[in-house]
């Protein structure tokens, strides 16, 4: 099948298959007679398997590696379980600084509906913007 056709069935674009081949996670036939890539029912399945692997967070890189030790008979199963251990502690992480940001950002706006527009005069730049702590002001508070 061609590139369309497989966007089509696995439910991304062409561009996204274009892409994915060319960093290796794809590895069309070439037509012969038109240098063109052909796609089969096997590169349909990896699509499918590489757009799962993206919804647990995995990166491109880290894709080809599984894909490369399951190419090579070797399970890859150990290696994304480490990976998946090593993540979540830094996605937990990420997600206690959004909602630190969400809580500053929230105080930031009910403090702002009391306050007047200002423009700028060579000292200030945005009153708002200028009015909210700096991380060093609130350690000191």
């Amino acid at each position: 099948m061609k590139v369309s056709e497989l966007a089509r069935q696995a439910g991304v674009t062409a561009e996204t298959v274009r892409h994915y081949t060319r960093e290796g996670l794809l590895a069309p036939s070439r037509d012969p007679g038109n240098g063109y890539h052909h796609y089969d029912r096997q590169d349909l399945e990896r699509l499918g398997f590489i757009q799962r692997a993206r919804t647990l967070g995995f990166s491109l890189s880290e894709i080809h590696d599984i894909l490369g030790h399951a190419d090579h008979g070797d399970s890859p199963c150990p290696m994304v379980r480490d990976l998946l251990a090593a993540r979540l502690p830094q996605i937990r992480r990420r997600i206690r600084e959004l909602e630190e940001l969400a809580s500053r950002m929230e105080q930031a706006m009910k403090t702002w509906e009391k306050m007047p527009d200002g423009v700028p005069d060579g000292h200030s730049l945005c009153r708002l913007i200028e009015s909210v702590p700096t991380p060093s002001q609130e350690e000191d508070a």
